[in-house]
């Protein structure tokens, strides 16, 4: 019986990683593409919980790193998280890190689901917009926070509070039907 718990949490993850890399190629091409990746991850931490949340995350995130195209546009490689969405990237896994925890302490209401998210992809945006700029300043001599946010934030919060509206009411749901 506990083998059998064990392969259904390893399929559980590899099902996420593999939703996650969906959702990376339903896309609008900007400077930093809108796709639906936060979406999947909101998803995972929020059904899966922190640490099997978590692990999907870093796996998907580990499967672009060696070349694999799970990122957007079907991109794959060390060169995607050294370029100006790399950040963005790397924040997926702590975005999943707080929705799972926020999911397995507060339980999958979803208000607190939504408040978890909201927490977790704030600190998406930390890490992506500080990247950005590390990116940006490094050859042109600089943008401003202001202009990063402008291009990096701002536009996409409306399409985050959608996708945070769909993720909590869908976690809800399917954690009700699942029990994952």
């Amino acid at each position: 019986m506990k083998n059998s718990k064990h392969l259904l949490n390893l399929i559980y993850i590899a099902m996420f990683a593999a939703v996650i890399t969906i959702c990376a190629q339903i896309q609008i091409p900007t400077a930093v593409p809108f796709t639906l990746q936060t979406l999947g991850v909101f998803a995972a931490g929020g059904l899966l919980g922190f640490k099997r949340g978590t692990l999907s995350v870093i796996i998907y995130v580990l499967l672009g790193l060696v070349g694999i195209p799970v990122f957007s546009g079907f991109k794959g490689g060390i060169g995607v998280l050294f370029g100006p969405t790399g950040g963005y990237i790397i924040g997926f896994i702590f975005t999943a890190m707080v929705v799972g925890i926020a999911a397995d302490k507060f339980g999958r209401k979803i208000w607190t689901l939504a408040i978890g998210m909201a927490a977790g992809l704030i600190l998406c945006y930390a890490f992506g917009t500080v990247w950005f700029m590390i990116i940006y300043n490094a050859p042109t001599g600089g943008i401003s926070l202001w202009e990063a946010l402008m291009m990096c934030v701002i536009p996409y919060l409306p399409f985050d509070a959608l996708k945070i509206a769909a993720a909590a009411v869908l976690v809800n749901r399917l954690y009700k039907a699942v029990q994952l």
